[in-house]
């Protein structure tokens, strides 16, 4: 860069258009020592105010030299030998005898750094952290150490808080399983406002006693939340984040859909199991698929393993014991005692248990077409749906051809049954979003049960309330007692939740008021975690998620 090679050369003039924040420095000499650059100058010589009381002062009581590092030139670091006088406070009441003179946007008291300097090793910190921001600040000419990077973000104060009128609030997983705390959104500016090292109903109520004038509070269903917004300030407006009703709402739909599971398969009309007892089918026809409501017998052994399973977690758990005493009881990892304890019924634990042959089911057409072609290896056909992206194993596809191997007929292609998630995302999905050939079999569904087709009109009544925020109470309730008088438990479960927490429900269902921005800030909050790989401390994560936008 030519003006950097001229800085270098002594060119004083130049080197203030390559530095203009040096300006108002009277360069002496610029001095090339290889590994940096070194720039001496000194003040202008103007009055100055004294930092105590004020008082214009240009009487010299003498001068020092001060070692300022600056921003790098042409990747090279840069060291300012700045002369400063040291003036004399003319006010005698000033408990000030002597000040050093200030250099407006360029120095600070004790400070070894310019301020532009500064500004930019915390600017880096606040993106990669220590090591990295102290990797790739050495590239560019700034030696500093990582210990120094965290410290400047540390030492960064508080953003302003100021008035907050709309707040949003949700937690966040310091360690998953663990411990969680509470970010403070305000809505008006989607800008985090604060950091609580909790998410108990204290921690939130004393920040609103401490902040007054919240009008209106964006959470989601937690109730140490609404607790605490309901004694921190009482006269706020509470709203239930419509994201957690809908996915609370789906949640109960799988539920459903898993209670209906026979339902799902679509009845072969040769099936021999719909003929009278008897009757002989023509020709030697190859046996159907084994359906899923009987099990094979090792099923059956997990089945009755995970029931034992489940009331043994769960009986520890009411008393009070750990998850890890409870894995060492009972001789498990600590995921699977996780993983019953949080479950709220076995039925969804064994769904998973029993669910396997799902993964198979959208490659069953090709393996029919292959078995019926003559390749009955089960391995190689193995092999080829693997190719296809199947992920189950070798002893589900042997398993399901086992019934056509004692006959000679060919397999009949029978049209497969969805998954559950498919069936789940037909019923919850706009149906301009779906493909024709999913409405088609969603309208099929819906035909031949007569469950998931309730479910399917209250999803849509739930849909358009939400949509259209016409949410009213007396509509809601007129939705609720129609869900209550179907046959579906986990739908009611879901209208319980409504009836604790209504009026919030009420209001996220008829205000345009939402919790989005603060759902992205908690991505942006577990995205920088994983920056730094979850090893900074709170206050660290803190200043961080106050201070890096």
């Amino acid at each position: 860069m030519p003006c950097a090679q001229h800085a270098v050369a002594g060119d004083a003039c130049c080197l203030r258009m390559f530095f203009p924040h040096l300006a108002e420095l009277l360069v002496e000499e610029v001095t090339d020592h290889g590994d940096y650059v070194l720039v001496a100058a000194h003040t202008s010589g103007e009055p100055a105010p004294c930092r105590a009381c004020g008082t214009i002062s240009s009487r010299v009581h003498g001068r020092y030299r001060r070692l300022l590092h600056d921003l790098p030139a042409a990747g090279r670091p840069v060291l300012i030998a700045l002369t400063i006088r040291r003036l004399t406070c003319k006010n005698p009441a000033c408990p000030v005898r002597t000040f050093a003179e200030p250099v407006p946007g360029l120095t600070r008291r004790y400070a070894r750094r310019t301020q532009l300097l500064r500004r930019l090793l915390e600017l880096m910190a606040l993106a990669l952290a220590g090591r990295a921001a102290s990797r790739l600040l050495e590239r560019l000419g700034v030696r500093v150490g990582r210990d120094t990077l965290i410290a400047l973000v540390r030492a960064l104060p508080d953003p302003e808080i100021g008035q907050v009128t709309v707040l949003g609030v949700d937690d966040f997983a310091k360690k998953r399983g663990h411990s969680y705390a509470t970010v403070l959104i305000n809505m008006d500016t989607h800008q985090p406002i604060d950091v609580l090292d909790d998410r108990t109903a204290d921690a939130l109520e004393q920040w609103l006693r401490d902040h007054p004038g919240v009008q209106v509070i964006c959470r989601d269903r937690a109730g140490a939340y609404a607790a605490g917004a309901k004694t921190g300030a009482p006269e706020a407006t509470q709203i239930a984040d419509r994201f957690h009703l809908w996915q609370n709402l789906c949640d109960a739909v799988e539920k459903t859909v898993i209670a209906c599971r026979a339902d799902l398969r679509e009845p072969a009309p040769d099936d021999p199991t719909n003929e009278e007892p008897g009757h002989q089918q023509p020709g030697n026809t190859l046996p159907p698929e084994p359906r899923p409501e009987q099990p094979s017998e090792e099923e059956r052994r997990l089945i009755v393993r995970t029931r034992e399973r489940y009331a043994a977690v769960q009986d520890l758990v009411a008393k009070d014991w750990t998850i890890s005493a409870i894995a060492r009881k009972l001789r498990l990892s600590r995921p699977t005692v996780r993983r019953f304890a949080r479950a709220e019924a076995v039925e969804d634990l064994l769904t998973k248990a029993t669910g396997r042959s799902d993964l198979l089911t959208p490659y069953l057409p090709y393996l029919i077409q292959r078995f019926n072609d003559g390749c009955t290896d089960a391995a190689r056909l193995t092999r080829e749906i693997q190719a296809q992206g199947y992920r189950g194993s070798p002893q589900t596809v042997r398993k399901y051809l086992h019934p056509f191997r004692s006959a000679t007929a060919a397999a009949h292609t029978t049209s497969s049954a969805p998954t559950v998630r498919e069936v789940t995302r037909w019923i919850t999905s706009h149906p301009d979003r779906l493909t024709t050939d999913d409405q088609t079999r969603r309208a099929d569904l819906r035909a031949r049960s007569p469950r998931l087709d309730a479910t399917a009109g209250h999803v849509t009544a739930f849909a358009t309330m939400m949509t259209t925020l016409t949410g009213t109470k007396e509509s809601l309730h007129a939705w609720m007692a129609a869900v209550d008088a179907d046959d579906l438990p986990a739908l009611h479960s879901f209208t319980h939740g409504i009836r604790r927490d209504l009026d919030a429900v009420v209001n996220g269902l008829t205000l345009p008021y939402s919790s989005g921005a603060v759902e992205g800030n908690v991505t942006r909050v577990k995205n920088l975690k994983r920056s730094r790989y979850g090893r900074a401390n709170l206050d660290l994560l803190r200043k961080i998620i106050l201070c890096a936008h």
